[in-house]
C-alpha cells in the first residue's frame, strides 16, 4: 500500500486530492495546524479513512515529525497562505507560509528520506503581469502580489532541490480551479453563493470588484489528478495545468444567474471597484496544458459552463439544509 503526506488538509484542493488517492488504494496522512477552531468540513466524509498529523509550515520539528510519522512515497505541499488579497495585508506571514515553507518540507525529505517524491503546489499567479500568451512552463515570471511573489520562490526552491539534490520534486503551475469546496472569499464562491442566496430569497444583492479580469477557469477535481500523474512520471518535471480558455468575472456572474433562470443579472450586482482595487492587479491569464496532454496524457474533464452550473446547484442546496 503505498503512502501520501498531504499538508493542509483541510483545502479545496486536499480534500479532493485525498479522494483520489484513497480510492487508488493509498493510505493517506494530512497535515492541519492546531487552532481553537477546528474546520474539517471538506474532509468530513473521509474524515475515518485518513490519519491527520498536527503540523505546521513555520515549524521545521513539526514537518519532520509528520514525515517521520506518516513515512510518505509522495507528499503533496498543499498548504499556504493562499489569498492574494490577504497577502497585501500580511506579506511577511504569507513569505514564511508559502515560500519558506516549502523549503522547510524539502529539507525535512532531503534529511529524512530523499527517496521521497514531492509535490509542490504552484501558481498561475505567478505570471501576473503577462508577457506573452497562452502562459507555458517557460513564460517569464513578472509576479504582482506578494501571494504571487512567494508561489515563485516555492517554485524555484523545488528546481533547486531538484537539481542539487536530486530528489524527485514536480511543481504543478495550476491556473484558478474552483469548486463548490471553495473559500467563501473568493470571487467564484461568492458569485455562486451570493446567487444561490438571491435565488432563495435571502438576500438582493452581490458586491463584487472589476469584472473585466479574465482568468482561465477549472474544476479543482480535475486537477488533482494531474497533481497524481506528475509523481507517476519516471522524471520529475513542472507542467502548466489549465483549461485553454478564459472567461471574465462579468461571464461567470452571468452564467451563475442564468443557472437559475434570472437574465437580468447586473440589477443584482454591485461593482465597487474602489473598495476591491489591489496595490497591483493581474488581469489576463490563459494556460497551455499541451505539455501535461503530452506527457501526463492529463486534460480537463469538466467545462466552464458546467462548473458555474455545479457551483450554484451545490450552493443553493446548501442555503436550503440552513
Amino acid at each position: 500500500m503505498k503512502r501520501a503526506l498531504i499538508t493542509g488538509i483541510t483545502g479545496q484542493d486536499a480534500s479532493y486530492l485525498a479522494e483520489l488517492l484513497l480510492d487508488k488504494g493509498y493510505k493517506v496522512f494530512g497535515t492541519t495546524r492546531r487552532t481553537s477552531t477546528v474546520n474539517n468540513e471538506r474532509i468530513k466524509h473521509i474524515e475515518d479513512k485518513i490519519q491527520i498529523i498536527p503540523s505546521d509550515l513555520l515549524d521545521q520539528s513539526s514537518l519532520n515529525n509528520a514525515i517521520l510519522e506518516s513515512e510518505p512515497d509522495e507528499l503533496y505541499n498543499l498548504a499556504a497562505q493562499s489569498f492574494v488579497k490577504t497577502s497585501w495585508n500580511q506579506p511577511v506571514l504569507t513569505g514564511e507560509f508559502t515560500a519558506l515553507g516549502v523549503t522547510r518540507i524539502l529539507e525535512a525529505i532531503r534529511t529524512i528520506n530523499p527517496k521521497i517524491k514531492f509535490y509542490q503546489a504552484s501558481s498561475s499567479e505567478m505570471f501576473g503581469k503577462v508577457t506573452e500568451t497562452p502562459q507555458r512552463e517557460k513564460t517569464r515570471f513578472y509576479p504582482r502580489s506578494p501571494y504571487g511573489v512567494a508561489k515563485v520562490y516555492g517554485h524555484y526552491i523545488t528546481v533547486n532541490y531538484r537539481e542539487s539534490f536530486n530528489i524527485f520534486a514536480c511543481s504543478g503551475i495550476l491556473f484558478n480551479h474552483e469548486s463548490p469546496r471553495r473559500g467563501l472569499e473568493f470571487v467564484t464562491r461568492k458569485i455562486s453563493h451570493g446567487v444561490a442566496r438571491i435565488f432563495l430569497g435571502k438576500q438582493d444583492k452581490i458586491e463584487l470588484g472589476d469584472l473585466k479580469p479574465k482568468r482561465d477557469w477549472g474544476f479543482a477535481g480535475d486537477y488533482v489528478e494531474a497533481m497524481w500523474l506528475m509523481l507517476q512520471q519516471k522524471v520529475a518535471d513542472d507542467y502548466v495545468i489549465a483549461t485553454g480558455e478564459n472567461h471574465s468575472v462579468k461571464e461567470f456572474a452571468e452564467l451563475a444567474f442564468r443557472t437559475v433562470g434570472i437574465n437580468d443579472w447586473e440589477k443584482h450586482v454591485v461593482s465597487n471597484i474602489s473598495s476591491h482595487m489591489r496595490p497591483a492587479e493581474v488581469d489576463y491569464l490563459i494556460g497551455d496544458y499541451s505539455k501535461a496532454k503530452k506527457v501526463l496524457g492529463w486534460r480537463p474533464k469538466t467545462s466552464f459552463k458546467k462548473l458555474v452550473e455545479m457551483m450554484v446547484k451545490a450552493d443553493i442546496e446548501l442555503e436550503k439544509n440552513k
